[in-house]
């Protein structure tokens, strides 16, 4: 089986569509592919955030796939991908966790000439700006773990090449979730988190290398530290952050220390906790089941990440095949609309769109006013008619990254600290 048969059974197979492939339209050796395509499995390890039953069951509908998800916390991730890389075939993965796993060699280059949109996806993740005037953020941003330098290589290249670590899925600008109904007044700032008015209803992010970013985010607000780069701190920088937070713990600020999105939801639906790090999908569940809940724009802009999906090393022949085939359908719609309707933002903005309505598409991407109700992937109401997304656009929102969630220089410095925070 050559490559260019391989092309060219790519092609085909796309361009037919699932119905085809399964009715046998597509006739010779791509047809006998389809077919063994079909009897693929793939078993993806991923974050919860992205581990939805819906994609597993929508690529077996088109695809014939069948995807087997395993659900990790995202360290629990990093260290799986990391010490058993046998253990999957897909990694659904952070970006700056792949900074951590990608130079063990545990995962293959990909090559984007074998992705059909891959010219289609967000520059964000080809050179860090949204728009060619943008700046580029601090911390890990996407770009700068996108590629290597071929096809047998564990280092970054600092440019784009033929050759990725991860094709990107989907990503977001997070901020602070509120109940407005409890918090009593206009919450504007990071620093809010640590108002004394909301002592023992606070609660942050408990995975060190994104909660030491809220916490960067809250000092800077606060003026009580200027960091170099708030994603690459200095020893002396973690210190003062890890006191501080240290300080607020002991003084009764935090109720919690969330790890996992339903963690959130649940601390937040209760009134527990009144103000929090957050994730959009996370507040849109709260308010799903009627309850207040503001993924409140703050003056100091948003810390965003971003995933993508890889392949494991030792993947080979026809599962390779259906990892790029699914990839390839990962990006072509269907799934990008499913997640912007969660409120995170899909890799290929162009083909999501035309698998979403255009009320949907100016709710979510748009920051328009909902021109009838705004409903939830399982049918549920999220939103009014009427209803304007918390943030606005889609250019609002990730047009205003401050961080991006990093892996600094003194990672293993910060995790020994940062556990110092939790047990203090």
């Amino acid at each position: 089986m050559n490559d260019k048969k391989l092309s060219l059974s790519r092609r085909s197979l796309l361009a037919a569509g699932g119905a085809a492939i399964g009715s046998g339209a597509i006739t010779g050796f791509p047809t006998i592919w389809a077919q063994n395509i079909r009897n693929v499995t793939l078993r993806q390890a991923g974050t919860g955030v992205s581990a939805l039953n819906a994609i597993a069951e929508q690529v077996k509908k088109d695809l014939g796939i069948t995807l087997q998800m395993t659900v990790l916390d995202t360290d629990a991730l990093t260290q799986r991908a990391v010490t058993q890389p046998r253990s999957f075939d897909i990694a659904d993965i952070e970006y700056f966790a792949i900074k951590k796993v990608f130079p063990t060699g545990v995962m293959q280059p990909m090559d984007v000439k074998k992705i059909k949109n891959f010219d289609k996806i967000v520059p964000l993740f080809i050179n860090g700006k949204l728009t060619p005037t943008s700046p580029i953020a601090q911390g890990t941003a996407p770009h700068t773990v996108e590629f290597v330098d071929g096809k047998d290589s564990k280092t970054f290249a600092k440019s784009p090449t033929e050759w990725a670590t991860l094709i990107p899925t989907m990503y977001n600008a997070d901020t602070l979730g509120i109940r407005p109904d409890l918090v009593g007044r206009p919450i504007k700032n990071w620093k809010d988190l640590v108002d004394p008015a909301f002592k023992g209803k606070a609660s942050i992010l408990n995975i060190p290398s994104i909660g030491i970013m809220d916490a960067a985010m809250v000092m800077e607000s606060l003026g009580a530290i200027k960091y170099g780069d708030k994603g690459n701190m200095t020893r002396a920088e973690i210190d003062k952050t890890i006191a501080f937070l240290i300080e607020q713990k002991k003084a009764g600020q935090f109720r919690a220390f969330w790890k996992s999105f339903d963690e959130s939801v649940n601390l937040m639906a209760s009134g527990e906790v009144v103000i929090q790090s957050m994730w959009s999908p996370a507040v849109a569940a709260v308010r799903s089941r009627g309850i207040a809940c503001t993924y409140q724009p703050l003056e100091e802009g948003y810390r965003a990440w971003g995933s993508g999906l890889g392949i494991a090393k030792h993947v080979n022949g026809l599962a390779l095949e259906a990892a790029y085939e699914y990839i390839n359908w990962y990006l072509s719609g269907w799934v990008g609309a499913y997640l912007n309707r969660q409120g995170y933002y899909s890799a290929v903005l162009e083909t999501a769109k035309t698998f979403m309505t255009e009320n949907e598409w100016g709710y979510w991407m748009e920051g328009k006013a909902a021109t009838s109700d705004i409903l939830a992937p399982d049918g549920k109401l999220m939103e009014k008619a009427g209803s304007v997304r918390d943030g606005g656009s889609f250019n609002d929102r990730m047009g205003k990254v401050a961080c991006w969630n990093s892996v600094m220089t003194e990672d293993r410095y910060l995790i020994q600290k940062w556990n110092e925070f939790i047990a203090a």
